[in-house]
């Protein structure tokens, strides 16, 4: 059988753990028997970027404005007890923080539906996809300990010299304060983004925020949705027959609980954080959830949401069997695939993508699959796989 060709390479953001060996694996037994794999390749492994003192993640970034479409591992983002693990020469940031700040990105989160694993919200029908604004709020917060009686205000310093000044809170005692920002320049790319994916994916968007109380921050985040729908979006949306939706974010949980799903859900940066957990843990599992970061200049880094599953690493590493569920990993590559046929032109790509999905996910609608999802599963007597023997199924069936 000749190889599927690649004209232009995808950027192959290699990671950490457990995820790295499911990531040769794939490459092993699902994509280079059949594709002439093009890739510029970067280790993000944390011993690397420890290495490059995290100059390889920038050049990653760097290199997928260049070509538009990066797949990513999941890598460990360091904490106190990484520091002494690895011997890093400091707590290295996010990689993901780091590639979503160049990239002015933001991120789409969806199930992967499969049957005999079924949404705990027994409505939902359809994949429900959450897309996370990736810049500022707490994330970008400062914060004080206030030791006592006193008054704290928000100052505002013009390059005149010239201030405004709001009062927060005149304190009587000990108490605490966060101050925190966004920019309209990223508001309005996530807010482009989020239009732009809807009509990519034939999607209704759905946008809530908390704008009765949050009178000018909050607000302006509506403000600014509307304005981009109305002057850029708005006769494309009518033309696709697709709706934008605007409410208060405690009115969007409560039709979200009683929609059948099937739609995009924009959230501010901790509403998405939180919601994603709350959507992907309710369809099933987060080892069954993509996530692909777009930019409104067409750059796209597909992943999976979860992270580099270390305990079963660490088994691995004693040669123990470990049963840990690539779905969500396989789709990060067929998602990167799939863009990199379409902006290339290249029908084979495409088709090859939607076969792995559909062969994945037959496999397990067969009653093929790892432990995670055997102990969810509406299936009878499912067959429990080992991480390999998974991916060596799917092959089978492709």
């Amino acid at each position: 059988m000749e190889k599927i060709k690649m004209t232009t390479p995808l950027v192959e953001m290699d990671g950490d753990e457990m995820t790295r060996i499911l990531w040769k694996m794939i490459k092993d037994n699902l994509l280079e028997p059949y594709i002439d794999l093009k890739t510029e390749y970067y280790d993000l492994g944390l011993e690397h970027r420890n290495e490059t003192n995290d100059q390889v993640t920038v050049d990653s970034a760097m290199a997928t404005k260049k070509y538009k479409v990066a797949v990513k591992c999941a890598t460990i983002t360091p904490n106190a007890a990484r520091m002494d693990e690895y011997d890093l020469k400091e707590m290295w940031k996010s990689p993901n923080g780091t590639i979503r700040a160049i990239l002015d990105g933001t991120v789409f989160r969806a199930p992967i539906v499969v049957k005999g694993i079924d949404p705990c919200v027994k409505n939902w029908k359809k994949p429900i996809t959450i897309a996370r604004h990736a810049y500022g709020d707490v994330y970008k917060g400062s914060e004080m300990k206030i030791p006592g009686a006193g008054k704290v205000e928000l100052v505002y310093t013009a390059e005149d010299g010239t201030q405004t000044k709001e009062l927060v809170h005149e304190f009587d005692g000990p108490g605490i304060v966060q101050g925190m920002h966004n920019l309209n320049k990223s508001i309005e790319s996530f807010a482009r983004s989020c239009f732009t994916y809807a009509l990519d994916t034939h999607q209704d968007l759905w946008f809530a925020t908390k704008d009765t109380i949050s009178k000018k921050y909050d607000h302006t985040f509506k403000d600014i949705f509307q304005e981009i729908y109305d002057t850029e979006f708005k006769e494309k949306f009518e033309a696709a027959g697709i709706e934008y939706f605007y409410t208060l974010i405690d009115d969007a949980v409560a039709r979200v609980m009683k929609s059948e799903g099937g739609y995009i859900w924009a959230c501010k940066n901790y509403d998405g954080d939180v919601m994603s957990d709350m959507v992907s843990s309710a369809f099933g599992s987060l080892a069954m959830m993509t996530s692909v970061l777009v930019s409104p200049e067409g750059y796209y880094e597909y992943e999976a949401a979860h992270g580099t599953v270390q305990r079963h690493y660490y088994k691995h590493l004693k040669g123990e069997e470990t049963s840990t569920n690539s779905v969500a990993t396989i789709f990060a590559w067929t998602g990167a695939l799939r863009k990199r046929g379409e902006l290339d032109g290249i029908s084979e790509l495409c088709e090859f993508a939607d076969r792995l999905e559909k062969a994945t996910i037959d496999t397990i609608e067969a009653g093929e699959m790892t432990k995670d999802l055997a102990l969810i599963t509406t299936i009878e007597n499912p067959t429990v796989l080992n991480s390999e023997g998974f991916i060596k199924a799917i092959a089978k069936r492709l």
